[in-house]
């Protein structure tokens, strides 16, 4: 399991910094004619991309920013604005940014060196599985490690690097919708009192019929644009990150 998930980064950082890939195989037969045969790194290369988003949400900081991201856009009342695809594409070049010192420490750690041939696959993946553990174990509370290690029944953790990685990854992954959670309550309180004052408001002047969301919707969004929210927003989610 553990080999399998750092595979799944390593490769697409394997295969950019490759010159090339060979598709197809030609083997000459004794009898003149030849064979074609498909690459196996095509075929590996193939079935590690099927997995990769999988890997994307549970490693990296893809889930926090979505999370909160969706959270806002509900906060906002502005229903399908921004679209599904715009949060999707702002959460993962935020993630690429996030995760930019990670992945430039596998590749100068354990690709650099496997390309010129100095290392091994296997030293390799030991090699890229730390900073991806220094990076989730930064994020990881430690109530959330000693519950998975108590469901697990690993009673032999003493320091970090006695945590194994498929320990590590679902701890990662709750504390990370914790902390979504808990930034996206935050974000939500300021327009929930403005739904609450402008409900007050038309409940004083006798206007039940009228729903308040038509009438906080556009101070929601004025407060939002005054204070810069996108930016805020988009700083708070990366130094959340940089100084857990």
């Amino acid at each position: 399991m553990r080999k399998l998930l750092l595979f799944l980064l390593f490769v697409p950082c394997l295969s950019y910094a490759q010159p090339g890939l060979d598709v197809l195989n030609v083997i000459d037969n004794p009898a003149g004619g030849q064979t074609y045969s498909l690459s196996l790194k095509i075929f590996f290369l193939m079935t590690a991309l099927t997995l990769l988003p999988a890997a994307l949400l549970m490693m990296t900081s893809f889930t926090r920013i979505i999370i909160v991201l969706a959270i806002l856009r509900q906060a906002l009342g502005t229903a399908q604005t921004p679209s599904s695809q715009i949060l999707i594409g702002l959460a993962l070049f935020l993630s690429l940014f996030v995760m930019t010192p990670v992945i430039d420490q596998i590749y100068k750690g354990s690709v650099e060196p496997y390309l010129s041939e100095q290392i091994s696959i296997q030293e390799a993946l030991s090699l890229a599985e730390v900073p991806i553990r220094e990076f989730m174990l930064a994020q990881t509370r430690e109530t959330d490690i000693e519950l998975f290690a108590s469901i697990s029944g690993n009673d032999s953790i003493e320091t970090e690097d006695d945590i194994p990685f498929t320990l590590i990854v679902p701890a990662f992954v709750t504390s990370e919708l914790k902390t979504a959670f808990q930034i996206g309550f935050i974000i939500f309180i300021p327009f929930l009192i403005i739904d609450l004052v402008v409900a007050s408001v038309l409940m004083s002047m006798g206007m039940m019929m009228l729903s308040p969301l038509i009438i906080s919707f556009p101070f929601k969004l004025m407060l939002f644009v005054l204070v810069d929210g996108w930016a805020l927003i988009m700083g708070t989610l990366a130094n959340s990150f940089y100084f857990a």
